[in-house]
């Protein structure tokens, strides 16, 4: 019995050692001028929030039991929501929002995020209690709510006014970057790179960002996803962007932010994004998050998303303000 035991644990020692080995065997790949080879079709989908739910504090990381419960809980609503709806069912209340989309679009994914093993609560990670740094008196607008502000000035009254996402000139929500967010759908990214520059097509309304190396600024005009340049730190690729356009401004950044990528080949399936935004008159200080980037499978595509092909939202928005407006003027 004693020689059954030790050739059984025998066997468990040297299929473990074989997983250590093999991951200790991964040999980062290069490109021909010897720099970390990032290329390839990249998914940074998660539905692990930007800031982090104030039930965890400054708890930054999950136990494995957490993390599957808190997957388990998205996969039991997205199937609710995948479920056929009651032909027999009510209309919504008059005025109710019923949405923009039904279940079968939206792929948030249903991974918490984990890098090196470790399961975050928050993309943010610094500060420590996983939350925007706001200067108190910061009112939080952007400057299409500061234009919407001016007495007389309706969210309807013009396309300007309406956000860029709806108007196909820029990813929603901040998927075009930087900083590169996860977002409801869409949450590809092409890289590819030679020895003088990075690009970077996002799947969501096909922008692409070129990062220039080793280059100096170039900040006389405000461009749509800034204007980046990047360099080699070791293995880890830097990047600066600077002059935002103003009305790129997710969460309330000014002309003078600056926002510091940093691209983490740790895996060879996955990218750490690290990312720093600085801007001192929204933020008492920086604030950091980190999302992974996990590689697509191979024979995997990037499809072009063609945003105003067909599409009769945009003026059926403003043309509904229009209607509304006219029955308003009739009955006074």
């Amino acid at each position: 019995m004693k020689y059954i035991l030790v050739a059984i644990f025998g066997c468990v020692y040297l299929v473990a050692a074989t997983g250590l080995l093999a991951a200790d065997d991964w040999v980062m790949p290069r490109t021909p001028d010897g720099k970390p080879d990032l290329q390839g079709i990249w998914s940074n989908a998660t539905q692990t929030p930007l800031e982090r739910p104030v039930e965890f504090g400054t708890i930054g990381f999950l136990t494995l039991q957490q993390r599957e419960e808190q997957e388990r809980q998205w996969r039991q609503v997205i199937e609710n929501r995948a479920r056929p709806s009651d032909p027999n069912r009510d209309a919504p209340e008059e005025g109710r929002n019923v949405g923009g989309y039904n279940n079968f679009w939206i792929d948030k994914g249903t991974d918490v995020i984990e890098i090196n093993g470790e399961y975050r609560t928050s993309i943010i990670v610094d500060p420590d209690n996983g939350q925007i740094p706001y200067r108190e008196n910061w009112s939080g607008r952007n400057l299409t709510a500061q234009l919407r502000a001016i007495p007389g000035v309706e969210p309807y009254d013009g396309p300007e006014l309406r956000p860029l996402g709806e108007r196909c000139l820029l990813a929603f929500g901040s998927s075009s970057g930087p900083p590169m967010m996860p977002v409801m759908y869409n949450n590809n990214y092409q890289i590819v790179q030679n020895e003088d520059y990075v690009m970077i097509m996002v799947e969501m309304v096909h922008d692409v960002r070129i990062i220039r190396l080793n280059d100096e600024h170039k900040t006389d005009y405000a461009k749509w996803m800034g204007d980046s340049v990047g360099r080699w730190e070791g293995d880890t690729l830097v990047v600066d962007t600077m002059g935002l356009h103003p009305y790129q401004s997710r969460w309330g950044f000014t002309e003078d932010v600056k926002v510091t990528e940093r691209f983490d080949l740790i895996e060879g399936d996955k990218i750490r994004y690290n990312f720093t935004v600085e801007d001192r008159e929204v933020y008492i200080r920086s604030w950091t998050g980190e999302v992974a980037m996990n590689r697509r499978p191979s024979g995997d595509h990037m499809y072009e998303y063609a945003c105003h092909e067909g599409n009769y939202a945009f003026p059926g928005i403003l043309g509904g303000a229009r209607r509304l407006e006219a029955e308003q003027a009739a009955t006074n």
